[in-house]
């Protein structure tokens, strides 16, 4: 799998240790993490980083989960802590955390390619019902970019629409007119689809509709109740789509298209 991305504090610690001998910076390293003066999240994020490069994945991810708590919109830390759960051997949290930093970061290589990695550990392989070619590729296309990215795209867009306004209204040469009022055209309308995808992105961050199953096996009724009908049961690292909630239940609907009801405890908002 991919190597957890570490940030320049921790680089410089260790690039500091490194002309120690093996033994002498391997004991030092681990007497550093035990005593380190956690005061921000930066030390939090460097004690993390070490922890994970010397196995101890429980305290990278305890490290991380307070990170994340502070910073909910940083994809580095959703990566990092993905790939500690990984190591960990907690899949379904690695997908969750993996799909969190996709939220942030759609075009994020790494995490897409540990994602599958950690898929291909898990129970249920269920095929997802096709949508049409067209939705496909628009939504390949969203997610070449984040919420901010296409947001600044587009008011650039919209700038060079303002510049053609002033050519096709107050130049006289007549190339420059032409320029201005096709190039103008051209700019609004890819400016209102930027505009368009950064919603649509935005949409991905503040509706949260998808979630990880995260219990080992949880049992799909027809009702939100114990006694409704078994479905068909589920199991951990499972993505599902979220449809409502009811007094401690969730209505989740699969991939495929089947929908029932199981405790909302079982599953965890992405």
């Amino acid at each position: 799998m991919k190597k957890i991305s570490l940030l320049a504090f921790t680089l410089t610690l260790m690039f500091g240790l490194s002309a120690q001998e093996p033994d002498t910076l391997a004991t030092q390293t681990a007497e550093a993490v035990q005593t380190m003066q956690i005061a921000t999240p930066e030390d939090l994020i460097a004690r993390a980083a070490i922890s994970y490069e010397q196995g101890n994945y429980q305290q990278a991810i305890s490290d991380y989960e307070q990170v994340a708590a502070i910073y909910r919109q940083v994809p580095d830390i959703y990566y990092n802590l993905g790939n500690s759960y990984f190591k960990d051997k907690n899949f379904a949290k690695a997908i969750l955390n993996y799909e969190r930093c996709l939220v942030y970061d759609p075009n994020n290589g790494d995490a897409k390619a540990n994602l599958e990695l950690a898929k291909a550990n898990c129970v249920d392989k269920i095929e997802s019902i096709q949508p049409v070619i067209f939705k496909t590729w628009s939504d390949g296309v969203c997610n070449l970019m984040s919420c901010r990215a296409w947001t600044y795209l587009a008011i650039a867009l919209f700038f060079l629409f303002a510049v053609c306004l002033y050519l096709y209204f107050f130049q006289r040469k007549l190339v420059l007119r032409k320029t201005g009022f096709y190039l103008g055209i051209v700019s609004i309308l890819l400016s209102l689809v930027c505009n368009f995808y950064a919603n649509q992105q935005n949409d991905k961050i503040s509706i949260r509709e998808h979630a990880i199953v995260i219990a080992p096996s949880v049992t799909v009724k027809s009702s939100p109740a114990d006694s409704g009908t078994q479905l068909f049961t589920i199991h951990e690292g499972l993505k599902v789509k979220v449809r409502s909630t009811l007094s401690g239940w969730s209505e989740v609907e699969l991939s495929d298209g089947n929908v029932g009801w199981l405790p909302s405890a079982a599953i965890e908002i992405i």
